[in-house]
């Protein structure tokens, strides 16, 4: 077993590895850095693949996503839909124990979808506030995603709206 200064560094390794891994709309490279059932040492051909080693995903606003399947294609989904994307990660906490690692982090979110009627610039960028929490299990391959969990902040703003009472 590694020193557990050196887990925490691999993890961080491979939690930065998904943030760019979105940021250049790499899908394979995603891919690989999610759990498949070979990664926990089931035989697929006698395990459904969807039900061994059950990943999750959360997308800020969404339901809770299970298997490779469901996972893999939002991440395709929102690939195809968002031409541009930047992470900034602040309060970046990792613990490690065993062989499960916890990284929670507030993603400073920059993006861009399609200009609008086809023209060839971004549309207008979009800044979001969101933490996320990603789980990794380690493989033999190293650190892999087992399940990540994003919720939207509200800004101070956005919870004034709401309330019509006088202060």
């Amino acid at each position: 077993m590694s020193a557990p200064h050196t887990d925490v560094e691999q993890v961080e390794a491979a939690n930065t590895a998904y943030y760019e891994a979105m940021e250049r709309g790499d899908f394979e490279e995603l891919s690989s850095l999610w759990l498949t059932p070979a990664d926990l040492g089931v035989d697929e051909e006698y395990h459904d693949p969807a039900d061994a080693g059950v990943i999750s995903c959360v997308h800020p606003g969404w339901p809770v996503l299970t298997g490779r399947g469901e996972v893999l294609r939002s991440y395709a989904l929102i690939m195809a839909n968002t031409d541009y994307i930047q992470f900034f990660l602040t309060d970046v906490h990792v613990s490690v124990t065993g062989d499960t690692a916890l990284v929670t982090c507030t993603e400073n979110i920059l993006s861009g979808g399609p200009a609008p009627e086809g023209g060839e610039e971004l549309g207008p960028l979009v800044g979001q506030l969101v933490v996320a929490t990603n789980v990794f299990h380690r493989t033999p391959s190293g650190w892999k995603l087992w399940s990540h969990h994003a919720s939207p902040v509200l800004a101070e703003n956005d919870e004034a709206e709401g309330d019509d009472t006088p202060s």
